[in-house]
């Protein structure tokens, strides 16, 4: 398994900009499907964003067209750009991982490794 270590998240208004960082340990990190889920109070764990080891990629209707995945494999990490954030973004987010071939992307049963969160909070 591969370590994760989130980072990034804060306390901005409505229309603000964040960006998550998960940093990873591994030599082959290159070949791990990653992905970015979140998890409000009372609510089930969604999938936010997911990338493929050849870099397909996948959004949930509620981020698509407004949050950017990205990785970078030579830094063994993983980024997550959330411009015009909206109350209905707060939530503690996971960076996800594991080993190639990828399961559906933004299913939590695809990823075998979590980190701790990083909390995003957004007020109106």
């Amino acid at each position: 398994q591969v370590q994760l270590v989130e980072s990034g998240g804060g306390s901005v208004q409505a229309g603000g900009f964040l960006r998550l960082s998960c940093a990873a340990s591994g030599r082959t990190y290159s070949q791990y499907c990653m992905a970015w889920f979140r998890q409000a109070p009372g609510k089930e764990r969604e999938g936010v964003a997911g990338i493929d080891t050849d870099g397909t990629i996948a959004y949930a209707a509620s981020v698509k067209g407004r949050f950017t995945i990205s990785r970078d494999n030579y830094k063994n990490t993983l980024y997550l750009q959330m411009p015009s954030l909206k109350p209905e973004d707060t939530a503690m987010y996971y960076c996800a991982a594991d080993s190639f071939p990828c399961g559906s992307i933004l299913v939590a049963d695809s990823y075998g490794s979590w980190g701790q969160g990083t909390q995003v909070t957004v007020s109106s």
